[in-house]
């Protein structure tokens, strides 16, 4: 059988992606009480090393018009993909959102209260868990030689997202902030949001 070369390589399921995460408990909201996970699965046009051949870093990015058609249908959030670990949320159920964007892939779990959620939610809360990743199949892809890049043109399905221990990309974090944290945050955005807009104003006068 011939020796599969990174050159000849195909991918079926790729390497894990990591994304950005925050857990809160969402008090004086509808979503009071509930373990919510939020963040940015996956990174558009940003490159990684996959891993290194023969003294040689072979890299991946996924292009900004990869997630176009794509299929979402059925998105499960899981731990470290393992079928092993009982499915945290899901996009059928409605608990789990996917929202394609400009950037990336953001994400919104609402964790069910089973022991495996609640240990989830409390690892992520500490720090303990601080990475994502998601599995997919390409439909499309190219090859530069030149960089021993492989560029996913585009993504065929995503099968799940998943909190990772060890993501490809580390360039993002996953960080745990109370609501009260949320809220000053929100504000300190809308205060910004405010203020440019005077800015906007003030030129056009």
């Amino acid at each position: 059988m011939a020796m599969e070369t990174p050159q000849t390589r195909r991918k079926e399921t790729t390497p894990r992606m990591q994304f950005q995460i925050r857990a809160a408990l969402l008090e004086g909201t509808p979503d009071e009480g509930k373990m919510i996970l939020e963040g940015r699965a996956i990174v558009l046009d940003q490159s990684t090393v996959l891993f290194n051949y023969d003294g040689i870093d072979y890299s991946e990015i996924i292009d900004k018009s990869a997630l176009a058609g794509a299929d979402m249908k059925d998105v499960c959030f899981k731990y470290n993909h393992s079928d092993h670990v009982m499915i945290m949320a899901r996009t059928r159920n409605k608990t789990l959102t996917l929202t394609p964007g400009p950037e990336g892939l953001d994400i919104r779990a609402e964790l069910a209260d089973t022991t495996a959620g609640c240990d989830l939610y409390k690892l992520v809360k500490r720090g303990d868990i601080d990475r994502m990743s998601f599995a997919f199949t390409v439909l499309e892809e190219s090859y530069n030689q030149e960089t021993h890049t492989w560029r996913i043109l585009k993504i065929k399905r995503i099968y799940d997202v998943a909190a990772v221990d060890i993501p490809a990309y580390d360039s993002t974090s996953i960080s745990a902030r109370s609501d009260r944290e949320m809220e000053i945050e929100r504000m300190r955005s809308l205060d910004r949001d405010v203020r440019r807009r005077r800015l906007i104003l003030m030129a056009r006068l």
